[in-house]
């Protein structure tokens, strides 16, 4: 049993499953997605089993953490996640494996193998949230990947939902991002 100031300082060991667990409780969410971040890599043994965990709230963070803090070994895991029948799921779990804006770890897995995965999720998910976080995933690549503009072409002009549409526009020649992210 911890004691009190175990923990009032934080410090009640390595118990990082219970935490990922904690990641389904309202209650307790916030703390643990604390704990978590500040355990960083130390803890991506558990945040990929939490990656197959029943309930869709433990999987949302445990890739928001592998999102900052990726490990090779859960990739497979990740990508399983894309296929999940909840939207939130996909959609971060397709953030966790494409943004590289926030890593801080070492291992960002490389664009040869996401951008498929991610122009994939942008063509066929059914929902407009996942989209959206797809085209917002391919966009910074725009210049260094031969795949990725017309994929973002297709969908400013073909995307059912207009929020998905305007958000490809950013990044096509003559959007905002489209210029911002243009090579020296």
């Amino acid at each position: 049993m911890a004691s009190f100031s175990q923990v009032i300082s934080g410090t009640l060991g390595d118990d990082y499953d219970a935490l990922v667990s904690d990641l389904g409780a309202r209650h307790k969410s916030k703390y643990a997605l604390r704990k978590l971040m500040a355990a960083g890599p130390a803890c991506t043994p558990a945040l990929r089993r939490g990656l197959g965990h029943e309930n869709e709230q433990v999987r949302v963070g445990c890739c928001k953490v592998l999102d900052h803090y990726m490990d090779d070994a859960a990739i497979p895991e990740l990508k399983a996640n894309l296929e999940h029948p909840k939207p939130e799921v996909r959609a971060w779990a397709i953030h966790a494996l494409a943004c590289d804006r926030c890593k801080e770890g070492a291992c960002r897995p490389g664009e040869d193998e996401i951008i498929p995965l991610a122009i994939a999720m942008l063509e066929r998910d059914t929902d407009q949230h996942v989209r959206q976080m797809a085209v917002g995933m391919l966009g910074p690549s725009v210049h260094r990947n031969p795949l990725v503009l017309p994929a973002i072409e297709h969908c400013a002009r073909h995307d059912e939902h207009p929020a998905v549409r305007k958000i490809a526009r950013w990044y096509l020649p003559g959007g905002p991002r489209y210029e911002k992210l243009l090579p020296p």
